[in-house]
């Protein structure tokens, strides 16, 4: 038989059940805090994408010295750059755009134009997932590209 000394008791059920939850808390935070981190990455690619789809139909009209455009499809949510393949933006996001009324080839669909000097027709694409935005400013003159983040809406 063996005798157990008043110091060597082992954990009650009600210790280790609080740390089985705080374990379970632990790891739900963790969790979480990923889920935003991968989140914020997912819209932050899409829109590095779209951006450099734009710099590439940019450059294409002038090294190629004439007119070519970026079409967005808002219904389906894809873009096409001049000669390369439709992307398509995960589900979860979506985009609006705001360019040139001679640029709207329906009410859910248009272009971004560049000229051969670079200059282009503007405006501006929205890429949205939740409550982030990210906004591609495209400026009519120049025809730069920038991308920045708004605030949350």
């Amino acid at each position: 038989m063996r005798h157990v000394r008043a110091g060597q008791r082992g954990f009650s059920l009600i210790e280790m059940v609080a740390v089985i939850v705080l374990i379970g808390i632990a790891i739900s935070v963790v969790s979480l805090s990923f889920s935003k981190s991968m989140s914020n990455a997912r819209i932050q690619a899409a829109s590095r994408d779209l951006v450099a789809a734009l710099r590439y139909t940019r450059g294409q009209a002038i090294v190629k010295g004439q007119q070519t455009a970026l079409d967005l499809d808002l219904q389906n949510n894809t873009y096409q750059a001049p000669g390369r393949a439709l992307i398509k933006l995960p589900a979860e996001m979506h985009m609006t755009l705001l360019t040139a009324d001679s640029e709207q080839t329906s009410s859910m669909s248009g272009r971004i134009r560049f000229f051969p000097d670079g200059a282009s027709t503007g405006g501006h694409i929205s890429v949205f997932m939740g409550q982030r935005e990210w906004r591609i400013n495209v400026s009519w003159l120049t025809g730069q590209v920038v991308r920045e983040e708004v605030a949350a809406r």
